[in-house]
């Protein structure tokens, strides 16, 4: 199956065009859309050798509650400047003033590229931040002793990306929960899903024996107990669960981890569509074959019928 990128390949190529030694500064004034309804600008506003980067996204609000702020400061620290209107946060680049070296061009072309992977990671990091702390303090306890606080669990995190839909993150003393809920408008792509999902639990029942657990329901998970708002029953909203255990949120596979898990929203529901697109040729050719067939089966001269002035008939050929 084909894996998103998580950056955003049009600023990728748009920096490398602009960074390269012997390109012109010209003029910029781009908007550029993603996925889970974020929108970039990309323009020139004070000089051709300034380019601005502004991002909106649509739960900025709860990516800050939640440390977007520091995240986005440790990655863009000299870059960041005033906000442009009706964005949510801006990085500035000067073209008179980029690092020396390519390889170093390179990574801050990647860095931007990654804008809104960085923006979204700060929830996930918190709770990763959140879980090492609960497994820590469980460490000193048996299950029975814990307090409360530690057998239950941290907060519950919403991140509200798209209209309706909402990642929920909750961090434990032994694993970290994601939980996505997701619309299926149209009963087909909820039987696809099924079928996805399913590959996913026997894959790692397989072969995959490290990969995270994969739950998937209509009604919202227990986790979910108490936070408001949650729609239930056979309706268009369902829940996909990953359960992320230790081995998953080790400080060198945090990165890979974040990354993946982000963008599984968009991986799921683009693999359903191509896999309708692929079924729908399939039929078509098909079709297309049978149509051949009955064309092949049909006489190329047929008989004709007359009658005599008796009115006997007889044929003849056409």
């Amino acid at each position: 199956m084909l894996l998103l990128d998580y950056q955003n390949v049009l600023i990728e190529s748009l920096l490398k065009d602009r960074f390269a030694a012997d390109a012109t500064p010209t003029s910029i004034d781009q908007l550029i859309s993603d996925f889970d309804n974020v929108t970039f600008h990309i323009s020139t506003p004070t000089s051709k050798t300034q380019i601005l980067i502004s991002i909106a996204i649509k739960c900025w609000p709860e990516l800050v509650k939640y440390g977007a702020e520091a995240v986005l400061q440790r990655e863009y620290g000299p870059y960041i400047v005033e906000p442009e209107q009706g964005y949510d946060f801006s990085v500035q680049v000067d073209l008179e003033n980029l690092p020396a070296e390519q390889e170093e061009k390179d990574q801050l072309v990647s860095r931007i590229s990654l804008l809104k992977r960085h923006a979204m990671a700060a929830p996930f990091e918190q709770a990763f931040d959140e879980y090492a702390v609960l497994h820590e303090q469980a460490s000193h306890y048996t299950s029975e002793s814990a307090p409360q606080g530690v057998r239950e669990g941290g907060e519950v995190r919403a991140i509200h990306y798209r209209d309706p839909e909402t990642i929920y993150i909750k961090a434990s003393h032994d694993r970290v929960t994601v939980i996505f809920s997701t619309v299926f408008s149209d009963e087909t792509d909820r039987v696809f899903g099924k079928v996805f999902l399913q590959e996913f639990a026997d894959a790692r029942r397989r072969a995959i024996q490290n990969a995270p657990q994969v739950l998937f329901r209509n009604d919202p998970p227990l986790e979910l107990q108490g936070v408001p708002g949650l729609k239930s029953g056979k309706g268009e909203m369902s829940y996909i669960t990953f359960v992320l255990f230790p081995r998953h949120l080790t400080p060198q596979r945090r990165y890979e981890v974040i990354s993946h898990i982000q963008t599984f929203r968009d991986y799921f529901h683009y693999h359903i569509k191509a896999s309708k697109a692929y079924i729908h040729s399939r039929m078509r050719r098909r079709t297309a074959d049978f149509l051949q067939v009955l064309r092949r089966a049909r006489p190329e001269a047929e008989e004709k019928e007359r009658k005599t002035a008796s009115g006997r008939t007889f044929k003849v050929q056409g």
